[in-house]
């Protein structure tokens, strides 16, 4: 079992940054990742990134390479989204969740993900 909890939401000006934490009961095993997920009013919760918590390995949906960056830090066991150049069209609540995964690839539904925090409200104003 692991207990997720966030922190770091807010409300900034379109183009301004915020970072969101993650913070871990315990230190994920190797086979983990840790994924950020976002979920708009009325929309389905979509994947945002994930980093493989053995290799530090990154992944990232489209709409938010070049602007996010997802990173660990292993001695506090959080997971870290660094979120630039911030749109509109980012507001939603941001949830973080942990995936037990040894498959092909890496895990980018929301289905694959068995631990959840309670998510965290960005709000970005034009």
């Amino acid at each position: 079992q692991v207990q997720l909890v966030e922190s770091g939401g807010g409300l900034v000006q379109a183009g301004g940054s915020l970072r969101l934490s993650c913070a871990a009961s315990r230190r994920p095993f190797s086979t983990y990742y840790m994924g950020w997920f976002r979920q708009a009013p009325g929309k389905e919760r979509d994947f945002v990134a994930a980093i493989n918590w053995n290799t530090a390995s990154e992944y990232y949906t489209n709409a938010v390479k070049g602007r996010f960056t997802i990173s660990r830090d292993n001695p506090k066991n959080t997971v870290y989204l660094q979120m630039n150049s911030l749109k509109p069209e980012d507001t939603a609540v941001y949830y973080c969740a942990a995936a037990y995964y040894i498959g092909v690839g890496y895990p980018s539904r929301a289905n694959e993900y068995a631990y959840w925090g309670q998510g965290t409200q960005v709000t970005i104003s034009s």
